[in-house]
């Protein structure tokens, strides 16, 4: 189908164009039928068929006009709406709906006591200024009006984004200690609730005669008390809340999926069934792979040397994204491809930084290493529990 203007198909701007024709043509019978006494003109036509004659032409230039506009229009709105959630867009439709109601409400009294020449715009006034504001905060109150609707409207539960979750401490998230360094970092913050299952599999663990499980139990139970004084999050010990399951991770899926929290925890496995269930999961582990180095010492990688280094015979090159290698013994290999071998990666303020040297693959390179990583598991669980990494 041919398109006009803004995307509009043809067909739909000659039928915009026609209304705004039947339109013009009223309107001049009705200002033909208003100025004259139906006097025949030249003898032949009379008043108001000139009049219709006039306003179909009139229509007729204009309708073009108008319709292209309204297909502009039309597509800009398009434009801004695909921008948009389907959860926004009903949102604020339902914010300007009641405003509107509500301003309507409240003013239509004003159009029985005045003149309709100043209590009209007046009305209208307060109704779209309402209605402006109400799919404002129908737009920043999302969440809530859709969750307050849903029951009432058959609408799907919007579901909340897992970083405003309150999260369900795991064991090995406790042992591992690492969780202090994210908080003081700001990546987690809020409620942080601890299962008394989770705080009775750390006493039996501190009380066991094995050094090593003794070490470990402390050490959780160390973690849980830094924790506990740490501004950013809110420590909440919550009692068993699945009795009459006997493990312990059976325990947290069940009590994630009653209290609709998250699970935080480093264990992989359990991450995976919990996902199954249905749970909101937060995996450390995970979140330990996506920051590490893109390689390591004794990676190989291929580089293209582009300039010198300062020391003398380094030659300085770029990974895809971004990190500085500096290679040594090869400035003389400026401007060519070159394989190296990472020798040791440095962080900085200012960045990560690779050193390497020429030669070939002593050992697959970053990805196989991290999938390695990602697939080796704890060996040791006593009771649900992973031993450290």
């Amino acid at each position: 189908m041919p398109q006009r203007d803004g995307g509009m198909p043809a067909s739909v701007v000659e039928v915009l164009r026609f209304c705004i024709v039947v339109l013009f043509a009223g309107v001049g019978f009705q200002l033909a039928d208003a100025l004259s006494d139906q006097q025949d003109m030249a003898g032949v036509i009379d008043a108001s068929a000139m009049g219709i004659i006039l306003g179909a032409a009139i229509g007729y230039v204009l309708g073009g006009v108008i319709a292209r506009l309204t297909g502009r229009t039309l597509a800009r709105a398009e434009q801004s709406l695909s921008d948009r959630s389907a959860e926004q867009v009903l949102a604020g439709l339902i914010g300007a709906v009641l405003g509107v109601l509500l301003a309507a409400g409240l003013t239509w009294p004003l159009l029985l006591i005045g003149q309709p020449v100043v209590t009209l715009p007046l009305f209208f006034f307060v109704c779209i200024t309402v209605g402006t504001l109400g799919h404002r905060l129908g737009l920043a109150r999302r969440e809530h009006l859709l969750t307050l609707l849903a029951p009432r409207t058959g609408l799907r539960r919007p579901q909340p984004p897992v970083a405003s979750l309150p999260r369900l401490l795991d064991t090995s998230v406790a042992i591992d200690g690492r969780i202090i360094a994210v908080v003081r970092a700001g990546f987690l913050h809020g409620p942080l609730l601890v299962p008394e299952p989770v705080l009775a599999e750390l006493q039996g663990l501190a009380d066991a005669g094995d050094d090593l499980r003794r070490a470990k139990g402390r050490h959780g139970l160390d973690t849980l008390d830094v924790l506990r004084r740490e501004p950013a999050v809110d420590v909440e010990v919550v009692p068993d809340g699945a009795v009459e399951v006997p493990e312990v991770d059976a325990k947290l899926v069940r009590m994630c999926l009653d209290r609709g929290t998250a699970l935080l925890t480093l264990d992989t496995n359990l991450a995976k069934v919990a996902a199954l269930a249905g749970c909101h999961v937060m995996n450390l582990h995970a979140l330990t792979l996506a920051l590490r180095p893109p390689v390591g010492a004794g990676d190989s990688v291929g580089v293209h040397l582009t300039r010198p280094g300062k020391e003398h015979g380094q030659a300085v090159g770029y990974l895809d994204d971004g990190t500085m290698v500096v290679v040594e013994r090869a400035r003389d290999r400026i401007g060519s491809d070159v394989q190296v071998t990472v020798t040791s990666v440095l962080t900085t303020a200012n960045g990560r930084m690779v050193f390497a040297k020429p030669g070939a693959a002593s050992r697959p390179g970053s990805a196989g290493r991290a999938g390695a990583d990602e697939r080796q598991e704890p060996a040791e669980r006593p009771g649900g529990l992973p031993a450290p990494r």
